[in-house]
């Protein structure tokens, strides 16, 4: 019972620090760098809290935990979601976010182009994020975040 409060608790100080440096810092020094570490650490928030309420519906037995991630976000998606008032578009950008961090860790080439951040892999098209959608990852981070300690407090 402790390890999704725990999670709840680490998900916060991470949303509070990303929320910092993408308003605060990013626009002073413009760093692609900074815009990678924001997203970066806005999908781990993010999966921290989707472990908890994962792990809080378990312990009430609504649902089942597998060992396969990818089992269990479709478990998420498709049984927590709506419960926790997230939306469909909400759970897209959850998705794309999550694909936008791997493609980084698979990419072989970054670089900003003017106010864009374009990501280059080998094996597909080029991805551009401009800082609109951080600004939409990080309020969806932060839905989930106040929507999960609404539930959980109730």
């Amino acid at each position: 019972m402790r390890k999704f409060l725990e999670n709840i608790y680490e998900a916060e100080k991470i949303i509070n620090k990303i929320n910092h440096m993408a308003y605060v810092t990013y626009p002073v020094v413009k760093d692609k760098k900074l815009l990678l570490k924001i997203l970066v650490e806005t999908r781990v928030a993010i999966a921290r809290l989707i472990n908890s309420i994962l792990q809080y519906e378990f312990l009430f037995k609504r649902i089942r935990i597998y060992k396969d991630s990818r089992e269990n976000m479709k478990t998420f998606i498709n049984k927590c979601a709506q419960r926790y008032n997230i939306s469909q578009n909400e759970v897209n950008l959850i998705i794309e976010l999550f694909d936008i961090v791997n493609m980084h860790k698979n990419s072989t080439f970054e670089f900003r182009k003017h106010e864009k951040l374009v990501i280059l892999n080998h094996d597909s098209s080029p991805k551009v994020i401009v800082f609109e959608n951080i600004k939409d990852f990080l309020g969806v981070a932060m839905k989930l975040l106040e929507n999960t300690k609404k539930n959980i407090s109730n």
